[in-house]
């Protein structure tokens, strides 16, 4: 089944944009479903039509790991590894998608942290606020997916959701590639929910 088939896929803008880990093309993409308008940022290097699946990453916005470096999470550690590995390969994407503390928005996720400072982990703290322990949708992805053209993609995730969610869309994932941060004392409890009560891949 093809989810992503039933969202309105717009591309906003594109631009050059060098980073430290080389120079990408940067998308701008808005998708509507269900009378909600999501957003989406896409980092682009190389050619996507030749050779075999580009290296992608869809990466969920988190504002306290990707800009303030926070060690309660992987967030950062992950989104540099997906930067550096399509560099390393010299073609790839990486799609941000504005999914807040799992889809639970920036003030909520704060108030999440609250309550794990009190003994929650992060499924409980989620679940005690009244959300799923993971409210994110991969329609717009999908769909992104499907505007480059691709049918085949190496997918960079520990997250088996996401592995699913890109082939439900019509692209086939011919690996997952683990992408692993370094396992610090400040996130390990973090990562353990993650492995335990999510499914996540971590070896």
């Amino acid at each position: 089944m093809n989810n992503s088939s039933a969202l309105r896929l717009r591309k906003v803008a594109e631009a050059d944009f060098p980073t430290q880990f080389g120079t990408f093309r940067i998308h701008g993409f808005e998708g509507s479903h269900d009378q909600l308008t999501e957003e989406a940022v896409v980092l682009e290097m190389g050619n996507l039509a030749d050779g075999p699946p580009p290296l992608v990453r869809i990466h969920s916005q988190c504002l306290t790991g990707d800009v303030f470096h926070s060690l309660r999470c992987d967030c950062r550690a992950q989104l540099e590894i997906a930067l550096k590995s399509v560099a390393d390969e010299g073609r790839g994407l990486v799609i941000y998608e504005l999914q807040e503390g799992r889809g639970i928005g920036l003030l909520n996720k704060l108030r999440a942290y609250e309550l794990q400072d009190r003994g929650a982990d992060t499924v409980e703290a989620n679940e005690r606020l009244g959300f799923d322990s993971d409210l994110r949708s991969y329609l717009l992805p999908g769909a992104i997916l499907r505007h480059f053209g691709l049918k085949a993609v190496r997918l960079l995730s520990n997250n088996p959701d996401k592995v699913a969610a890109v082939e439900s869309a019509g692209v086939e994932v011919t690996e997952r590639v683990p992408c692993l941060a370094d396992v610090v004392e400040t996130r390990e409890a973090y990562l353990r929910t993650k492995k335990e009560k999510m499914g996540h891949l971590l070896e």
